[in-house]
């Protein structure tokens, strides 16, 4: 009978090394893989808003129209200015290339610390506000946050463990279904409210008390604090110029076409929410007693209110709203499930982080890197209790370092390129050109960045502001480990293998039984100089009866019995080998460890974990090699096909 293999039934078979040219993307693809986040972030964006205005009452609305301008001016820039990058480096790698390349190691560990923390709160509020829209549609799932958010998380981690590009065909229904509802919810609303129709939300005549008085600089600081909490509409915007090499040839033309597409929807859709919920006259508050409702009221989010609103009678449309707002939202995680792992193996490459991340799986997808992002978006989601108002004031303070030291590294890059002589008069134009727009883009999200940090910092900001740097200097010490490795392993001119003078052989013994002679027969092929049998025992009479039972079976091997009076067997053996190799003439010694191998997870605790411990232990004695010898029982002794059946031979025909 064929055993079940979990993981193939998961993730599906190997691919071959030689079928990565199979897993590039079409622009087709690339759009809902890369750019669900930035599409899906107009669903809250509004709302982040709205929420930050209702501190100041009904009468400072109206200032959502001067923040939404903004921020879609913003993004028009960055869009364009992350356009270049794609041409210019289209090798990938984003923030983290441009800046290695152009500003120096500290800079590129900075972008690298703020992107790899950008993409776990992108999971981690991604998921979350795809949750708040399924518990807006159906209130009796509030309590479930928590536990949906987690599963959602672990069913994004399956489908990309899978492939990116078997997991982009499933995500693009989502993606490309919540583009079409949203124009189709705009269509609805322009001929409503084109033939004299009165739309209001549901929340239009609910109060919203101000928490204090705005004026002066104190309404400043409120109107750029709603601008900053609006800019996560720019989120993701990055990940296409960090994936360039997962494009179809020709990589970087297709890449920027695709971010360019993005910028598009992008800002129509931001837009047109804004002004439908402005017109609806939408009013949210992070606490429904703010808006004169029972404490604990579930409460709609304002893309729920402006669909329900558009809508009216016709529920089916509402309801595939609100499902392909929680699917995008959810998915829109995969922007950082592509992004994040293909950072940390360039990270791994340049020996800034472990280098399990820099292989791929044997999908051809990074799977540590994915498996790591979706562990500790885990422990974000419950450390916040899946609120989205708390998590998303961690957010976007990644998302704009990245995108100023991103720009400012290519503002450098094309004054080099104009400093070149090889550049060709005619080409230095549109250098020109590029460097302005570049140089727009550092300046503006430098200013942002300014004023999120501003904002932000006393609502929960400071958290990122410290796991920058320790990611940073993080990143700086598994350099400098192995530089120290490479240093210490470096082989000196003129070094050539060589033989030790003499080789002991120590064979731990706690039993005279199969795995020990097999250990044994092993231990000779070695052809030591010396070899020696080494048990321990806690009592006399135990330490006769194995003298006699290795006399019985009489190996032609010394056997030494370590007396052990408090019952410890670890110990005894270290301070023997110890002692052994510390003796004059003993070169190099090797402890040869017959060990149990079982087939079921369950049988592993039935036996003690002796040979683990002294493995762990002697690993750091020096001179000494410690040899395992596994003995599979028949639980772990995958079943043999049966042996062909033996062919007859022709009899000779007869004369």
């Amino acid at each position: 009978m064929r055993r079940i293999n979990a993981k193939r039934l998961l993730v599906g078979e190997p691919l071959d090394t030689a079928r990565l040219g199979e897993t590039l993307l079409p622009k087709r693809l690339a759009l809902p893989i890369f750019c669900s986040d930035p599409l899906s972030s107009v669903a809250y964006a509004t709302e982040e808003i709205l929420l930050i205005l209702a501190l100041g009452g009904v009468a400072l609305l109206h200032l959502a129209w001067y923040a939404a301008a903004a921020i879609v001016f913003l993004l028009v820039v960055v869009v364009a200015s992350y356009r270049q990058t794609c041409h210019a480096y289209p090798g990938g790698g984003g923030a983290y290339v441009v800046s290695s390349e152009n500003l120096g190691s500290t800079a590129a560990l900075t972008a690298a610390s703020a992107l790899l923390v950008d993409y776990v709160m992108t999971v981690a509020v991604s998921v979350v506000s795809g949750v708040a829209a399924i518990t807006s549609a159906i209130p009796s799932l509030s309590d479930h946050q928590v536990g949906l958010s987690v599963a959602f998380v672990v069913l994004l981690t399956l489908m990309n463990l899978r492939g990116v590009r078997e997991s982009g065909r499933l995500f693009a229904v989502p993606t490309y279904g919540f583009v079409l509802i949203i124009y189709v919810m705009f269509a609805v609303a322009a001929v409503r409210l084109g033939t004299g129709a009165t739309i209001r939300a549901e929340s239009a005549d609910l109060p919203i008390d101000a928490a204090g008085t705005y004026t002066g600089i104190a309404l400043v600081f409120l109107a750029l604090r709603a601008f900053a909490s609006g800019c996560t509409a720019l989120t993701g915007v990055e990940a296409i110029s960090n994936g360039v090499p997962a494009f179809r040839k020709p990589k970087a033309k297709n890449a920027a076409t695709t971010l360019a597409a993005m910028g598009a929807l992008s800002v129509t859709m931001f837009a047109g929410i804004t002004t439908l919920a402005m017109a609806y006259r939408v009013h949210v508050a992070a606490d429904p007693t703010e808006l004169g409702l029972p404490p604990g009221t579930p409460m709609s989010t304002a893309l729920a209110q402006i669909g329900r609103a558009t809508f009216g009678d016709l529920d089916l449309l509402f309801y595939l709203l609100q499902a392909a707002t929680a699917g995008v939202l959810i998915l829109a995680a995969n922007t950082a499930f592509n992004g994040f792992p293909m950072l940390a193996s360039i990270l791994a490459k340049d020996h800034y982080a472990p280098r399990q991340l820099y292989n791929r799986g044997d999908r051809l997808v990074y799977s540590n890197g994915v498996v790591l992002l979706a562990l500790v978006a885990i422990a974000l989601i419950v450390a916040f209790d899946a609120q989205l108002t708390r998590l998303i004031q961690l957010y976007i303070i990644g998302v704009f370092v990245s995108f100023t030291l991103s720009q400012a590294g290519m503002v450098r890059h094309w004054r080099r390129e104009l400093a070149s002589p090889a550049t060709a008069r005619a080409g230095r134009v549109h250098i020109h050109r590029r460097l302005a727009i570049n140089a727009v883009g550092a300046l503006m999200t430098a200013v942002v960045l300014v004023i999120v940090l501003t904002t932000k910092f006393t609502h929960g900001a400071w958290l990122v502001v410290i796991a920058m740097p320790l990611l940073f200097l993080g990143m700086k010490g598994v350099r400098r480990h192995y530089d120290r490795v490479a240093g210490q392993v470096a082989v000196a001119p003129g070094d050539r293998p060589r033989k030790p003078a003499r080789h002991h052989v120590v064979v731990l013994v706690a039993n005279v039984h199969a795995p020990t002679l097999k250990a044994l027969g092993y231990a000779q092929g070695l052809r030591p100089d010396t070899l020696t049998a080494l048990s321990v025992a806690a009592e006399e009479q135990e330490a006769e009866r194995l003298r006699r039972a290795w006399a019985e079976i009489d190996p032609g091997i010394p056997l030494k019995v370590l007396h052990s009076p408090y019952r410890e067997v670890v110990g005894p053996v270290v301070a023997y080998v110890e002692e052994e190799a510390a003796a004059e003439g003993t070169d190099m010694l090797s402890v040869v460890i017959p060990e149990f191998v079982v087939g079921h997870w369950w049988e592993q605790p039935l036996h003690n974990q002796n040979a683990l411990r002294l493995k762990a232990r002697l690993l750091f004695t020096p001179g000494i090699a410690v040899i395992d010898v596994p003995y599979l029982l028949d639980s772990a002794r995958r079943p043999q096909p049966p042996p062909p059946e033996p062919t007859q031979p022709r009899e000779a025909a007869a004369p």
